[in-house]
């Protein structure tokens, strides 16, 4: 078995990192959550207390930041000059300010760079908004996951309420969600695409094993 890339690309809260996750699992290989990558400098603009739609300010603070990436017992860590703030990736605030971040051009190829230089001399699975169309145009492997607004909105807000957090009502999330669709898909650089060759993937026509084994079943025999 050679090396070999996986890009799946999708909208946020489609189950893109849930199902790179499992096909990551099911094959032993490694899952890059590029998402995290730009959750990290959403963290970074909100304890500088800078606005993430202020493009001199992140752009700013993308020149004195630094972002690495470990993987510890094969789990992503994220490291923000040098403090692991993995844990403070998934709150709205963090979301909604990932989303006005990564539309700066600035940002983009910085964080670029580096899933490129992560993914070039090992099999991974990647998800993002533009894997495809971007970062890994010559993956050997390219799917696109959909899923409607409001399943991603119950999906999401059953998540928050499990972690205890219920500030939140559905509409209150549907409407991050449908920010953040506009915002990836209509930015600048590198909106979110699907491009030709993907696969397309809908979440909200299977469970989680189901979504997984139809990807898996797209794969080449000798990658399984």
């Amino acid at each position: 078995m050679g090396i070999y890339q996986i890009a799946i690309d999708g909208p946020s809260g489609s189950g893109k990192s849930t199902l790179a996750k499992g096909v990551a699992k099911e094959l032993g290989i490694m899952y890059l959550d590029t998402g995290a990558m730009y959750r990290t400098c959403a963290v970074a603009s909100i304890k500088k207390g800078i606005n993430p739609k202020d493009a001199d300010a992140v752009k700013k603070m993308m020149d004195e930041v630094k972002i690495d990436v470990e993987f510890v017992d094969g789990v992503q860590h994220m490291i923000l000059d040098g403090e692991d703030v993995t844990g403070e990736l998934r709150t709205p605030q963090t979301s909604i300010a990932a989303s006005d971040v990564s539309a700066h051009p600035v940002v983009r190829p910085a964080m670029v760079s580096l899933q490129r230089e992560i993914a070039k001399n090992q099999t991974f699975v990647l998800d993002g908004r533009d894997i495809a169309s971007v970062v890994l145009p010559d993956a050997k492997y390219k799917f696109f996951v959909v899923c409607a607004p409001e399943v991603r909105a119950e999906r999401r807000l059953a998540e928050l309420e499990a972690a205890g957090d219920h500030s939140q009502t559905k509409e209150e999330v549907l409407r991050d969600i449908i920010y953040r669709d506009e915002q990836d898909s209509k930015r600048a650089t590198s909106p979110l695409i699907q491009v030709p060759e993907a696969i397309v993937i809908d979440t909200g026509k299977y469970d989680i094993e189901g979504t997984r084994e139809f990807l898996l079943s797209h794969l080449d025999e000798e990658d399984k």
